[in-house]
């Protein structure tokens, strides 16, 4: 390397933007290029956060060696910032100006790589931040927004960054935004509420936000404040219909609210609008899941009903993992409902590929996978065997959630059933030993959450 590219490297790397911020992806490329178009396409307001879409996009763009569409997604970001802040954009700058020098960099194009590391040097001594570890607010802000949508992991990181923003910008509709999402994606519900406070301050600033709207009566709903929270989401549908984000967030909201009827509206709409996003269909299957599965707890169910709910639900299973081949929760769903309807053959195939793909899948997923395999040899294959190995794998897995609870739930059930017959059966027994140590440890983590500071 040269006196004077290795001098450059160095500019380079005290610059604030995507290459020097050692972002950690937890989702595929083309998934998160694919969430941030979507961002990109409905962000009616560059204020509401799509400024810094097109930066992320073009470094996902760099990621994936498409650098021609990187270059341009960059002049589209100065583009868009320069006509919504006019005389502010300078510091809204930064960021893509740290992103191009980089890309013009690893493009060989020294002398415009100094071009803009100058650039930004210049608007830096024009907006002294008095700290040389402090960076200014617009950079903490899109920082922020670059660490929620890369990685669940680091959305600590971004809460962080948005608040250090807030610091010196408090009433920015942008980083108010932000703020408010990356609480809601990380408060527990058992938590006094600051996610709901800060919802309520970024409505103050932005009253027509849909997807605001939304998160806030979710959470109001945690707190079984169904009044307010039934007219946040139909204000949040008026505002903004089309908006995948909305579509989604309100057909969750109604699908838990056991209103089925209008989940299946909302997403059906979703899907007209032509936006064939493969949550929407697993979506829709999960609505006409929860019909079959009331159909059939009804004391005289209506067999061909429940046959009829089981086809819709198969049908949009099959469309959505089409869409999405990677997205193994559906095919899982999807294997589970083929046993039902018989076909043990694609039920076993869907099974089996999931399985090929457990090292590379999230613990949760796994789990799930474990559950819904072990169901299958349970109640299909009539291979308790094969079910006991799978529901120990979930029970194995260190997430103490509902799949977690459903595996332990049916190891304790074939070992009762067991020893209703045989009371001396060892393997039932070492079961129920089995099972009885992972609650243990399942409550004593629980009391170490709620009295750490206790000995014993």
């Amino acid at each position: 390397m040269s006196e004077d590219s290795s001098a450059l490297l160095s500019r380079l790397r005290q610059l604030q933007c995507h290459f020097t911020w050692d972002l950690k992806l937890d989702v595929d490329l083309e998934t998160l290029s694919s969430r941030l178009q979507i961002d990109i396409d409905f962000h009616r307001s560059p204020r509401n956060g799509g400024s810094c879409f097109y930066s992320l996009l073009a470094y996902v763009r760099y990621l994936q060696d498409q650098r021609e569409e990187a270059l341009s997604l960059l002049n589209q970001s100065e583009e868009t910032i320069r006509e919504s802040y006019g005389d502010e954009s300078e510091r809204r700058l930064i960021v893509t100006y740290g992103d191009m020098a980089w890309l013009k960099y690893h493009d060989g194009d020294f002398e415009r790589s100094k071009n803009y590391c100058q650039r930004v040097e210049d608007i830096l001594v024009k907006y002294p931040t008095g700290s040389s570890g402090r960076f200014l607010p617009e950079v903490y802000g899109e920082q922020g927004w670059a660490y929620f949508k890369v990685s669940r992991s680091s959305i600590s990181k971004a809460i962080d960054c948005f608040r250090k923003a807030l610091e010196v910008q408090t009433q920015d509709v942008e980083w108010n935004t932000g703020y408010a999402v990356a609480l809601f994606c990380t408060e527990k519900e058992d938590e006094e509420s600051e996610a709901i406070k800060q919802l309520r301050f970024a409505l103050e600033i932005n009253p027509n936000n849909a997807a605001l709207q939304c998160m806030l009566a979710v959470k109001l709903a945690a707190y079984k404040k169904y009044e307010e929270a039934d007219d946040l989401v139909e204000k949040a549908r008026e505002n903004d219909p089309d908006n995948p984000h909305v579509i989604r967030s309100s057909g969750n909201y109604l699908r838990n609210r056991k209103k089925l009827d209008e989940a299946i509206v909302v997403f059906k709409q979703g899907l007209d609008s032509g936006t064939q996003l493969s949550s929407f269909n697993y979506q829709l299957a999960m609505c006409y899941k929860d019909k079959k599965i009331a159909e059939q707890c009804r004391p005289f169910s209506n067999t061909e009903e429940v046959r009829k709910l089981r086809r819709c639900c198969i049908s949009h299973l099959e469309e959505s993992v089409t869409i999405k081949p990677s997205f193994f929760l559906a095919l899982a769903d999807l294997a589970l409902l083929y046993a039902e309807e018989g076909d043990m053959s694609r039920a076993e195939e869907a099974f089996q590929q999931c399985l090929e793909k457990l090292p590379e899948l999230k613990e949760k997923l796994c789990q799930i996978i474990h559950q819904y395999y072990g169901d299958f040899y349970l109640y299909h294959k009539k291979n308790e065997a094969q079910a006991i190995a799978h529901y120990t794998k979930g029970l194995l897995i260190p997430l103490k959630k509902y799949h977690w609870r459903q595996c332990a739930k049916s190891l304790k059930k074939i070992a009762k059933r067991r020893l209703d017959n045989n009371p001396g059966d060892g393997e039932a027994l070492a079961l129920l030993d089995r099972v009885a140590e992972a609650e243990a440890a399942e409550f004593n983590e629980d009391a170490l959450n709620y009295d750490e500071d206790n000995e014993e």
